[in-house]
């Protein structure tokens, strides 16, 4: 297994830098027969049965990214894994100008101190603020960490004030992640309502999405990357539907890829789906045994990047292959504001 086998060419005019709206008409790839069929993401209810399960992730992005000052010198900060009630892991740019026990100031009465120091830029940052009123102190200063091929270079604060909606799902409810999970953001009022009409039920659970997920793969061989941890919950409700639904011949289908590593992450733990709160850094490559998910429906993602490689290890190399060249082909849009494809597990690797 070598990095190269997750590469492919991807022309800059096909990254989204916006969403579609109404977000249920961004386009939907279905991927799960040998005849590629390009659909809408409003179609996904004629693909799901009333005993099937669709699961989301309800975690909500705060505004992570945080311009300060040491000294003279400007520092950014994209905040990724909270460790403590005033204490966050984050990468720094640029992180050389970041000693231990530096001091950045955010805002006169917002600051934070270089607590440690990590690889790749991290930096472990300690604030003088701590639970809600750091919570508060970041949507004051702080800014939506939209992903750096998202090009907002024509406003000062590297954003668009409808990134603050745009950049966030329908279910977004708990507050922790750094990233959006993605697949999410095609859900609105129509698509739920469509949902309803064939009796489909959604669950939720919470992911907290970090930043280390989006990190690039520098080894040549990725079984030697390491990914960085992501605090996830399953609640007794949600378990409880999903044994049903498994028990009735129904299908799990995960909306983004960060729904899957959670369910994965419970099964590669306990064998079973039950009750589940825990840090999990769970790297899915080829070869890797699924005991949950039956359908994915996420965006196309980056070249070299780990969740590529989840799935290809879902689907099937040849089969996401395919399909990306398809997508290429008949331009779609990639990236997180870009569409979506739904795949099957594949079952005879």
């Amino acid at each position: 297994m070598k990095l190269d086998d997750f590469d492919y060419h991807l022309p800059a005019a096909a990254i989204a830098h916006k969403p579609h709206m109404p977000r249920h008409q961004a386009k939907l790839l279905d991927m799960r027969h040998e005849q590629m069929q390009d659909k809408h993401v409003i179609d996904l209810p004629s693909y799901i049965n009333s005993n099937d399960l669709i699961i989301v992730n309800n975690t909500k992005v705060i505004p992570a990214r945080l311009k300060g000052k040491r000294g003279e010198a400007g520092i950014s900060v994209t905040l990724h894994q909270q460790i403590a009630s005033n204490e966050w892991r984050a990468f720094a740019k640029p992180a050389k100008k970041l000693r231990l026990d530096d001091v950045i100031v955010f805002a006169p009465d917002f600051e934070a101190t270089v607590s440690a120091i990590g690889n790749d830029g991290e930096r472990v940052l300690a604030f003088n603020r701590s639970g809600g009123d750091l919570v508060t102190a970041l949507h004051a200063h702080g800014t939506m960490p939209l992903p750096p091929y998202i090009s907002r270079s024509d406003r000062p604060n590297g954003q668009d004030d409808e990134d603050k909606h745009d950049y966030q799902t329908m279910f977004a409810r708990h507050e922790g992640a750094v990233a959006a999970p993605t697949a999410g953001l095609h859900f609105d009022d129509d698509l739920m309502a469509a949902l309803s009409v064939k009796n489909i039920p959604v669950k939720e659970v919470t992911l907290h999405v970090g930043a280390g997920t989006f990190l690039p793969v520098k080894s040549d061989d990725p079984r030697q990357h390491v990914m960085h941890t992501e605090w996830g919950e399953i609640s007794a409700d949600t378990a409880d539907a999903i044994n049903a639904c498994r028990s009735n011949g129904g299908r799990i289908i995960a909306i983004g890829t960060t729904s899957l590593r959670l369910l994965e992450s419970c099964w590669r733990d306990h064998g079973d789906i039950r009750a589940y709160q825990s840090e999990t850094d769970l790297f899915i490559l080829p070869g890797f045994s699924f005991g949950v998910v039956d359908l994915l429906m996420t965006n196309f993602h980056l070249p070299r990047s780990t969740l590529l490689m989840l799935v290809y290890a879902f689907a099937g190399a040849d089969k996401v292959r395919r399909g990306y060249e398809h997508a290429l082909s008949h331009d779609y849009r990639f990236f997180s504001y870009g569409d979506a494809c739904l795949m099957e597990r594949a079952h005879d690797k």
